[in-house]
């Protein structure tokens, strides 16, 4: 087999550009529109934007008709139509101020939500600071996300859609706070349209939040010790969700325990507690519903919480109705499928501390013709698929004596063209791995890695 072609022009080491769009300080302008111009003009013109690129109409709620909506009763208002003292945040941004509207299924979204609220400087990075419904405002607003390797700034109008006066989609339990609906509706305009976010997976948003390192794992099907790097994930202030398998129908069945079928979830937190002298360890869920709790052990009110100290009961136990609660690490992986986590950096990942990771990205993409080398067992062609070289320094005297910890996670995403999210397809995608050399003067591994039709980062532990 020919050695790795290092050259292919749509292979790019993202680390090393000197072209700096596409970062937090330098989006890309999503759809060719400019915040600031935009609302500028809204102040030289004496008016308030309306967003052509996504207009307040039905082709932005359900262009395919797939929603269950009488879409000529919908009327389109602005929040000072809709109460008289609209705020964006009332009182900080909290996992409580929002209810699911009952014509999306976007809990996947919702659930992620939830976790970006517990880290204010990803929520300001997401959400900026400098606008409001006070001074400055022209009825337009900016959200920011994280698309394939890129940062992107999307701006909106504020015109929500609403049924008799109320809102059809995500809203606030505070009647004058509009920070859920705004972002949903941004997130929806980078989606397509409101339908376009029907049903997904946490993990999409927690990425488009952050551009961290995300990790998945089946509950019932890893030896990893998931409670300890799940305190460890959340004490590196990760972003975490996690999900439950479908019914026998695609419906949101809510089971005897109160569980709901084929509905995702955010992980708020973890804690151990000491009952009757043993340790527990537990895990708190919030149902992004608002309501709808677990009923089994450790739930609200369950008599458990009589055998932890006060100071426990204090930390941990609360009566209120609001979809947030506690449940053992053995119940979590019992009525859970898997837990989604994503990070800043993978450095939760070890227990250690000694080490710091960094990372680069590659693009490659897979032409019929050039570079569509297929699978492995394509001897004749599989050589042909994008591919580069990684070199790996072992980290010191411990890696000689089989010590070293695992130092490098690859992460593969595949880049859609489609904008519409309900359109896309998506292809069978891969990478594999192969170990070149081993110089042991130098311990350093050499790895292979073809690339097919996708963005791959590279996360090393150094």
């Amino acid at each position: 087999m020919p050695p790795p072609r290092l050259n292919h022009q749509d292979l790019r080491n993202e680390s090393t550009t000197k072209d700096k769009t596409g970062t937090l300080d330098v989006p890309l302008k999503f759809l060719d529109q400019d915040y600031q111009e935009l609302q500028k003009s809204c102040f030289t013109n004496k008016m308030r934007f309306v967003d052509d690129k996504f207009p307040p109409d039905s082709s932005s709620i359900d262009p395919q008709k797939k929603l269950k909506l009488d879409l000529d009763q919908i009327k389109w208002f602005r929040p000072s139509n809709i109460v008289s003292n609209p705020q964006l945040i009332v009182q900080g941004a909290s996992r409580f101020d929002y209810s699911q509207g009952s014509y999306l299924g976007n809990c996947w979204f919702l659930a992620s939500v939830g976790a970006l609220t517990f880290q204010k400087e990803i929520m300001d990075q997401v959400m900026p600071a400098d606008q409001s419904f006070g001074k400055d405002y022209a009825g337009i607003f900016h959200f920011r996300f994280w698309r394939f390797g890129k940062w992107i700034d999307v701006v909106i109008d504020d015109k929500l859609p609403t049924i008799k006066g109320k809102l059809i989609f995500v809203h606030s339990k505070t009647s004058n706070e509009f920070w859920p609906a705004l972002l949903e509706k941004a997130y929806a305009k980078v989606c397509g349209s409101y339908a376009d976010m029907h049903a997904g997976c946490v993990s999409e948003a927690l990425l488009d939040f952050t551009g961290g390192v995300h990790v998945y794992f089946k509950l019932k099907q890893t030896s990893t010790d998931l409670w300890s790097l799940m305190d460890r994930a959340a004490k590196a202030k990760a972003l975490m969700g996690c999900s439950t398998s479908r019914g026998d129908t695609s419906a949101n069945t809510v089971l005897p325990n109160g569980i709901v079928q084929g509905h995702a979830y955010t992980v708020t937190g973890v804690f151990k507690v000491t009952s009757q002298g043993e340790p527990v360890r537990l895990v708190r869920v919030l149902n992004p519903w608002g309501k709808g709790e677990w009923t089994g052990a450790w739930s609200d009110k369950s008599l458990l919480w009589n055998s932890v100290s006060e100071s426990d009961q204090s930390n941990c136990r609360s009566s209120a109705i609001d979809g947030e609660f506690w449940m053992s690490m053995e119940d979590f992986a019992e009525n859970f499928r898997g837990i989604d986590i994503c990070c800043l950096s993978p450095d939760f990942l070890d227990s250690s501390s000694k080490y710091s990771w960094t990372s680069t990205c590659y693009y490659g993409s897979w032409d019929a013709g050039t570079t569509a080398g297929g699978r492995p067992n394509n001897k004749e062609t599989f050589w042909t698929n994008p591919q580069f070289r990684v070199k790996i320094e072992e980290l010191d005297k411990e890696c000689a004596s089989g010590q070293c910890p695992e130092n490098i996670l690859v992460s593969l995403m595949q880049k859609h063209e489609n904008r519409y999210r309900s359109l896309v397809s998506n292809y069978f995608i891969g990478f594999s791995v192969f170990v070149v050399s081993i110089n042991k003067s130098q311990r350093i591994q050499q790895f292979w890695c073809p690339l097919i039709n996708g963005v791959l980062l590279f996360y090393f532990l150094l």
